[in-house]
């Protein structure tokens, strides 16, 4: 039966202190571009309400020259606590956009030393800055001077498995003027592959005084449990597994203050949020969120009878109306075949 050792108990008793600012909650929603807009971040928090959210990453460099903000960078003024994180390797256009991310509601600023992709990279930012220390010191220098919220960084273990840069790289983030950081147990070769070496995380808690957020690899109640106990760590950030799953905050953050694991939602419940999400989607951003709606449909559509055939279909809707349809059709059949069932039960 999983349960928390009193030693983590007792350490996930008080608020996460990310600077001087309080979170009642040790589960973080990770930044995932294309995905924690708005509308997803709001399911997340109907069922994790005091977990801090991140906004999808912004390119700082595209907010100096257009000087408009994004709509991945718009925050509901209830929604709290929010981070709002940023990417870039220029430390003066990260100051300028930290400045607009406090300006629009930020109650941290996030530095992402982290993401993977070639696209990002090859400019210098994301994972490539932990192969240049220099420049991500002069960032969380230069964004801690010019805003009044606490600035925190997300960051991978190193460049690849020959190059595990982590330690030093976590100690001059720290020595920079850092209040948090989250480590994803992975390097940047890994990408998403294989398992993210939480033992690494567990080596950096041990060299910082701020706190450290455990990163990759938490699809579960219980591997955040897991986690947390080989780690150490000061909270953990669930990432891919609440794509499809905007539950998963909502029950680590529950398991872990009560000891209470949440019910599982039955196929029909995710079917219901997946048609919530849709129709949000359209609501906020009109035919461009179908489109991106079809990605996240295809997430809720697994693990129950015809979900093969739902997923193709619900991946090349035209038009709000059509995948509500489709939605609806595959609850009736779901809720039939539960009635089919009691009614067995019920025989026999």
């Amino acid at each position: 039966m999983l349960s928390l050792s009193p030693t983590l108990k007792a350490r996930l008793a008080t608020p996460l202190k990310i600077g001087h600012f309080e979170v009642n909650s040790r589960v973080l929603q990770s930044p995932l571009s294309g995905v924690t807009d708005l509308v997803f971040r709001r399911l997340v928090r109907r069922h994790a309400p005091e977990s801090m959210m991140y906004t999808e990453m912004v390119n700082a460099t595209g907010l100096h020259y257009v000087k408009e903000l994004p709509i991945i960078m718009e925050v509901d003024p209830n929604e709290r606590p929010i981070s709002i994180q940023l990417f870039d390797c220029r430390p003066d256009f990260l100051a300028e956009a930290a400045q607009m991310a406090v300006a629009e509601g930020a109650d941290t600023v996030d530095i992402n030393m982290g993401c993977p992709v070639n696209k990002i990279t090859k400019n210098g930012g994301g994972s490539s800055l932990l192969r240049d220390p220099e420049t991500a010191e002069a960032i969380v220098r230069s964004v801690t001077k010019a805003v009044d919220v606490p600035v925190t960084v997300k960051t991978r273990i190193g460049w690849t498995d020959k190059e595990i840069t982590i330690l030093d790289f976590a100690k001059r983030m720290e020595a920079a003027g850092a209040q948090m950081i989250t480590v994803h147990g992975r390097t940047r070769s890994q990408g998403y592959n294989g398992n993210a070496k939480w033992e690494w995380i567990a080596k950096v808690k041990e060299i910082l005084s701020i706190p450290v957020i455990a990163n990759g690899d938490i699809f579960s109640v219980e591997a955040a449990v897991n986690c947390l106990e080989q780690t150490g760590a000061d909270g953990v950030m669930c990432s891919r597994g609440t794509m499809g799953y905007p539950f998963l905050v909502g029950e680590v953050d529950q398991f872990l203050k009560t000891g209470i694991l949440k019910p599982t939602p039955t196929p029909v419940e995710r079917l219901q949020c997946a048609r919530e999400h849709l129709y949000m989607l359209w609501e906020y951003k009109g035919d461009r969120g179908v489109r991106q709606a079809r990605k996240h449909m295809t997430w809720y559509s697994k693990g129950f009878a015809g979900a093969a055939d739902l997923r193709g279909q619900l991946s090349t809707i035209e038009n709000v109306q059509q995948g509500l349809d489709l939605i609806d059709r595959a609850i009736e059949r779901l809720a039939e075949d539960v009635e089919v069932e009691q009614a067995e039960l019920a025989i026999a």
